[in-house]
């Protein structure tokens, strides 16, 4: 017997039914058709506390990642993200990037990476992709102009690698410049695809 896949979508935005939210559970929608069994995580209903650069995370060796100083929602967050065979990450732009929600949680992943002291630069502790991961995302300039002219898409790939995760596509929402956000059918249909392709790829 097959054991169902599992993911788990991380929504960075600060608001529940805006558009990178919306977006996210259309990706979540497509991969429940397949049988995934899916979780969404808020990062706002999330206790994350701010990497202090103390780098005692980095220092262990070994592919098991470090442990952080803080104790706070962060840990069992990766746990179950280890855990899960899929990945969906969605965060807004924000002045150019993604927002600061969202990067207090790229930035405490540093812990899945070993920096000794007297080493020029960090690496991975396990360099393996097997999983897969849509990335999601949206800005108030049209999808062409965010997509390409702001850094979100490079964290969310970051961050992607630092999970093992590789990316199948992105879904971009632009154009986002009211509260309230209807998305268009074909941003349903791009979700479904990415859905479709993450869930039998």
């Amino acid at each position: 017997m097959t054991t169902a896949k599992t993911a788990i979508a991380l929504v960075g935005s600060y608001r529940r039914g805006g558009a990178v939210d919306s977006a996210v559970a259309l990706v979540v929608s497509g991969l429940k058709t397949h049988g995934v069994a899916c979780r969404t995580v808020y990062l706002r209903d999330c206790h994350i506390e701010f990497c202090t650069n103390c780098r005692s995370c980095l220092q262990p060796p070994g592919p098991e990642r470090g442990r952080c100083v803080v104790q706070d929602d962060m840990g069992p967050l990766l746990d179950r993200i280890g855990s899960a065979d899929l990945l969906v990450l969605g965060a807004p732009t924000n002045a150019g990037g993604v927002n600061a929600l969202t990067q207090r949680f790229i930035e405490r992943c540093v812990c899945l990476a070993r920096w000794p002291w007297g080493t020029h630069a960090p690496v991975l502790r396990d360099k393996t992709r097997s999983k897969r991961s849509v990335l999601v995302a949206s800005s108030g300039a049209p999808a062409l102009i965010g997509r390409y002219l702001n850094g979100t898409l490079r964290s969310l790939k970051t961050v992607s690698r630092y999970l093992g995760a590789k990316p199948v596509g992105a879904l971009w929402v632009g154009g986002v410049t009211e509260r309230e956000v209807e998305l268009s059918p074909k941003i349903g249909r791009r979700a479904r695809a990415l859905a479709d392709r993450m869930a039998t790829g």
